[in-house]
């Protein structure tokens, strides 16, 4: 039988797998990248990335002392706003968002600057209760248009 070394096996699991090779330890292919900003001590923020990355994702979550700077460089409008911002493929993605709306929003690609649950409603995603309330999704763009995006009912 024929053995092959370590490296090697891995450049051809990379190549049947459709990507680039590789050295070192293959790793899957991720979902898109979900630059997310977020307060140290926030136990919600932690449990929406968690969240995100459950749907296939790729989360980094950044600790800051300040998100409001982050809502503000990307345009969030302050009544959108909510604990934390995360960034995707250009988009902004303000607070408790369900993965189901970035996901949408992404195959859709709007004319938008993002998607925003205000708050924290209970019930979205990273604030999971047993008597969920119903919520929306809202999109805004630069113009500081908001319209519903999305209707969640418990």
């Amino acid at each position: 039988m024929h053995m092959i070394g370590r490296r090697k096996l891995l450049r051809h699991m990379a190549l049947i797998l459709g990507t680039a090779p590789v050295i070192g330890i293959a790793k899957a292919a991720a979902g898109p990248v979900v630059q997310v900003y977020k307060s140290p001590t926030c136990g919600c923020c932690s449990k929406w990335v968690d969240h995100m990355s459950a749907a296939g994702f790729d989360v980094e979550a950044t600790n800051v002392s300040d998100v409001n700077v982050y809502k503000k460089e990307h345009g969030v409008p302050g009544q959108l706003y909510a604990c934390h911002t995360a960034l995707v493929e250009g988009y902004v993605v303000e607070g408790h968002v369900p993965a189901e709306d970035v996901i949408r929003m992404l195959e859709q690609k709007p004319d938008i600057a993002g998607i925003a649950v205000p708050g924290m409603p209970l019930g979205s995603p990273g604030m999971e209760v047993p008597n969920p309330v119903r919520y929306e999704t809202l999109s805004f763009d630069r113009n500081g248009n908001i319209e519903v995006f999305a209707v969640h009912e418990p």
